[in-house]
């Protein structure tokens, strides 16, 4: 597949409808985040969903994080938001943080991997944003790589056996890199750190205490 180039500063609007064009069809894209690609699906169709965990042989008890436009979106997909979580997102929103809520009725348990919770982050990288934008709804983040295999920050080292199953990649150029985004469980308190990435526990800390 001949990947849609993109730019990284200012996403091209035609290439952005197109690729909200196949999702809305139940497609399944490669596009960028701020540190690695990521594999984009509408997250309100749960055969789209059930696509993504093909494409990455991933275990359907595995969870899928989502990603969306703003906090606002939160009332209509969580059932509550702690106060600890207002605070980190206030502090690293858009960005490389990922909070699991408790997952409201609207959350497609194909995402959740029957724990009730969903993972959701608010992108940095224009382009993710632009699509979530596009999209009007959320849209899912996982990496775009087979699971348990690295994950991918150029497009050229994008694994065959994933792009072979995809209707459309958006290539903008070679990525950070990196451990992907901090996720925190803001269902319990205090909220407990399950993955340390782009930001550090020291600088979740410092946020949590002020």
């Amino acid at each position: 597949m001949t990947p849609w180039l993109i730019s990284a500063r200012a996403p091209e609007t035609v290439v952005v409808r197109k690729a909200v064009g196949v999702l809305q069809q139940g497609g399944v894209i490669a596009f960028p985040t701020s540190t690695l690609y990521g594999l984009g699906a509408d997250a309100g169709n749960p055969q789209a969903v059930r696509r993504i965990y093909a494409v990455k042989s991933r275990n359907p008890r595995q969870p899928i994080l989502i990603l969306i436009g703003d906090k606002t979106w939160l009332p209509r997909l969580v059932n509550a938001v702690p106060p600890p979580a207002e605070k980190l997102m206030g502090a690293f929103w858009p960005g490389g943080l990922t909070l699991v809520f408790p997952a409201g009725k609207q959350i497609l348990p194909e995402l959740t991997g029957d724990t009730g919770k969903i993972g959701i982050r608010v992108p940095k990288h224009p382009v993710a944003a632009a699509i979530v934008s596009g999209m009007g709804g959320p849209l899912t983040g996982t990496s775009a790589n087979l699971s348990g295999q690295p994950g991918c920050a150029d497009i050229a080292d994008l694994d065959d056996r994933v792009a072979g199953r995809l209707d459309a990649v958006l290539d903008a150029g070679p990525l950070q890199g990196g451990p992907g985004s901090t996720v925190i469980d803001v269902t319990v308190d205090p909220p407990r750190i399950l993955r340390e990435g782009t930001i550090s526990k020291d600088q979740v800390q410092t946020v949590l205490r002020s």
